[in-house]
């Protein structure tokens, strides 16, 4: 019974990682990315997702809570795996050692971000350009801003990578080299949209 639970509750926070959380996350970037286009460009792509009906609903169902579960039972996957990258150097072994590494640095990523965004915007402050534009002032924040949406991606992808494999879509040696491809093409690709937006605001 409790291997099933256990087996229950592991494919719940897989399926979680990719949606919604995924979803969100690249819905949150492309957000980002309108920065390129200017001040206003962003402003109006923030306005609106703010604007989206039953907005507070969502984002504690779809998006808070979500994320509170794969984090806290992410952590608790960490404290119960073995990490055995000192005697075999393989490169599964990296992947998981650093799945389970950028959980935890994106965990407290998204906890700084939610408490420097959204906080301030639940007591009257408008999450616009010159909010995160001050806030990457901070030379501190920038670099945390770039190593948290970094590790947060790479923590996205390679979990794609492992859902494949976990929930028996990709069996053989081939599939699985087809499912890092996808998984290093999503990276390369949310990172450059996260890194070029980030570097907009400053």
């Amino acid at each position: 019974m409790k291997q099933d639970r256990t087996y229950f509750w592991r494919k719940v926070h897989s399926l979680s990682g990719l949606i919604p959380i995924g979803v969100f996350l690249i819905i949150h970037l492309s957000v980002n990315f309108t920065a390129i286009l200017g001040e206003e460009a962003y402003n109006e792509a923030a306005a609106f997702m703010g604007s989206l009906p039953f907005n507070t609903i969502l984002a504690i169902f779809v998006i808070y809570i979500p994320i509170l579960f794969h984090g806290i039972y992410g952590i608790f996957i960490s404290r119960e795996a073995k990490n055995n990258i000192s005697s075999y150097r393989y490169e599964r072994n990296w992947y998981f050692y650093l799945q389970r590494l950028s959980g935890i640095i994106a965990l407290l990523f998204i906890i700084w971000h939610v408490a420097t965004t959204r906080v301030p915007a639940t007591f009257g402050a408008e999450v616009n350009f010159d909010m995160i534009a001050n806030l990457v002032k901070n030379p501190i924040y920038l670099v945390f801003f770039i190593v948290g949406t970094l590790m947060t991606i790479f923590h996205f992808a390679n979990g794609v990578r492992t859902m494949l494999i976990t929930w028996g879509i990709t069996v053989s040696e081939k599939s699985q080299r087809l499912g890092k491809f996808i998984a290093v093409t999503l990276f390369i690709l949310l990172s450059a949209i996260g890194i070029v937006a980030i570097f907009a605001f400053v």
